[in-house]
C-alpha cells in the first residue's frame, strides 16, 4: 500500500531537490574540480546521511530535536562552519590541482565525508523528516513499509538530481579548465554565499 498522498510527497521533494542547497553546491564544487566520476562519492555520502536522519527522526529522536531550538541552532552553525571550511579548502587548493595525478589525492572517503557531513548537519533536513516526511505516514497501518517506500523514493530522486547538478557542472568546467584558479574562486564564493544565506535565513 502506498503512503498517504504519495503524489503530493513526490511534488514536494522534487521542488526541494531542484532548489539549490548546500549538498548541491558541494557536489557542483567537487564536479568542477575533480569531475563527476569521483564526485559521485559525495552523493553517496549525502544519501547515507539522509537515510540516517530519516531513521533517527522518524523512529527515535524526532520530537526531541523538533522542539529543541538550541539543538537545531547548534547543528545549523556546525553545518555553516563546515561549509566555510570547504570554501577555504577549495580556494586555497593549488592551481595545478586539476591535473590527473592531483585529482587522485582526494580519496573516496574524503568525498563521502564531505557529502555526509554537509547533509547530516542540515537542520532543514531534520525538520523535513520530523514534520513533512512523517505527515505522509499512517502510523495506524504498516508504517515500516510506508517508511521504506518514502525513503527509497527520496533517496533515488535525491541521488538523481545530485547527478544532474554534477553533470551540468562538469560540462561547464570544460571551458573553464584553462584557468583552474577561476574554478576554485567560483566554487569557494558560491559555498560562502550558501553559508551566509543559511546563517541569515534559517532561524529556530
Amino acid at each position: 500500500m502506498l503512503p498517504v498522498d504519495f503524489l503530493i510527497f513526490l511534488q514536494i521533494i522534487l521542488f526541494l531537490f531542484i532548489s539549490p542547497g548546500p549538498p548541491r553546491v558541494v557536489i557542483v564544487s567537487h564536479s568542477l574540480n575533480y569531475g563527476l566520476k569521483r564526485s559521485v562519492w559525495t552523493a553517496f555520502g549525502d544519501i547515507s546521511a539522509n537515510i540516517c536522519q530519516g531513521v533517527l527522526v522518524v523512529f527515535i529522536i524526532g520530537a526531541l530535536l523538533k522542539d529543541n531550538s538550541d539543538a537545531l541552532k547548534l547543528i545549523k552553525w556546525a553545518g555553516i562552519i563546515y561549509i566555510v571550511y570547504l570554501a577555504y579548502d577549495t580556494y586555497t587548493r593549488k592551481i595545478d590541482s586539476l591535473n590527473f595525478k592531483s585529482k587522485n589525492l582526494k580519496s573516496k572517503i574524503s568525498f563521502f565525508k564531505d557529502g555526509f557531513l554537509v547533509a547530516g548537519l542540515s537542520p532543514k533536513a531534520i525538520i523535513f523528516f520530523g514534520t513533512i516526511f512523517t505527515s505522509f505516514i499512517d502510523f495506524n497501518g504498516n508504517y515500516v513499509v510506508q517508511f521504506i517506500i518514502l525513503m527509497t523514493t527520496y533517496v533515488i530522486l535525491d541521488f538523481s538530481t545530485l547527478m544532474i547538478y554534477g553533470l551540468a557542472a562538469e560540462k561547464v568546467s570544460k571551458w573553464l579548465k584553462s584557468n583552474p584558479k577561476t574554478l576554485n574562486t567560483i566554487s569557494a564564493c558560491v559555498l560562502i554565499f550558501i553559508a551566509t544565506y543559511v546563517a541569515i535565513t534559517q532561524s529556530y
